[in-house]
């Protein structure tokens, strides 16, 4: 019986790990540290609200509170009106995302599918906007709100915080409105439907690009704090979270428990509305150029 040979070794160097593995070995503990830098202030702040006053100075950089106070929680939504704040912060979130969503695309629609002269200008002036800082059109909008007979309302911060920073969400449905094939568009004029109903009947398939807004234009609004504070001076009840939280601010001294107990029930809603939809968020993300 002939014995088998057997076969030829692999080379040394291929039995190695490739360039990219050596850069992943590098890489990774590399980042894992720059993650824990970054997340650290937020446990910093989440932890402290389970302090005590003193436990919050003298126990430092550590994490574990020596101990735990919820009271802190209770000085938070009660005392500081912090129950009062979360309505309004829900209620501007939630509307002005909506009128800035349909604003939005009704505007990238017609920009995409119209032909109107100045249409390149307006095309090219909405892109400038995204230079404007938009803390530099709050009086502008201070103005007109005033002048419609809207400030100190719900109504005059909702306006004003739907009316900026747009441009990037008309330049997204710009792009997904331009891909959608015009045979569409004709089977629809031929059924005879007219501006609104073929819009209607487009805007579901431009999801991807709808939960990028959505999930955008959400955080932004529930984190503003320029335009709830200006637009309610009148009226501090009908501020929201991110103003209320100088109401741990007194005279001689700082709520600094209260205040991180405050920042944690402002924070945690919207981690668990990212987590919720990051799947929506990663793949909107890239729907808004692929589809």
């Amino acid at each position: 019986m002939s014995r088998s040979e057997p076969g030829p070794r692999p080379p040394a160097r291929s039995r190695l790990l490739s360039r990219p593995g050596r850069a992943n070995l590098v890489a990774l503990p590399l980042l894992i540290v720059v993650g824990l830098v970054w997340i650290y202030p937020f446990l910093w702040i989440v932890t402290g609200a389970f302090k005590t006053q003193n436990g919050l100075f003298t126990g430092g950089a550590s994490l574990v509170p020596d101990q735990w106070n919820l009271d802190n929680f209770r000085r938070a939504w009660v005392d500081a009106g912090f129950s009062r704040y979360f309505f309004n912060t829900v209620l501007y979130a939630v509307a002005s995302t909506v009128v800035e969503l349909f604003k939005s695309a009704l505007c990238g629609y017609v920009l995409a599918r119209y032909e109107f002269p100045g249409r390149k200008l307006l095309h090219r002036l909405i892109v400038a906007t995204l230079f404007v800082p938009v803390a530099s059109i709050i009086i502008p909008q201070f103005v007109l709100v005033e002048r419609l007979g809207l400030l100190n309302t719900r109504a005059g911060v909702i306006l004003a915080m739907s009316g900026a920073a747009g441009a990037l969400y008309v330049l997204l449905f710009i792009g997904f409105f331009s891909s959608v094939p015009s045979d569409l568009f004709d089977a629809a004029k031929l059924d005879g439907a007219g501006f609104l109903r073929t819009f209607r009947l487009v805007l579901p398939l431009a999801k991807p690009v709808i939960a990028v807004v959505v999930i955008f234009q959400f955080i932004t609004n529930w984190n503003e704090f320029n335009i709830p504070l200006v637009f309610t001076l009148g009226q501090p009840d009908l501020q929201n979270l991110a103003v209320g939280m100088l109401s741990f601010k007194g005279e001689h001294a700082v709520d600094w428990t209260g205040f991180a107990a405050g920042m944690t029930l402002s924070v945690v809603p919207m981690l668990i509305v990212f987590v919720f939809f990051q799947s929506y968020f990663v793949r909107g993300l890239a729907g808004a150029t692929k589809e």
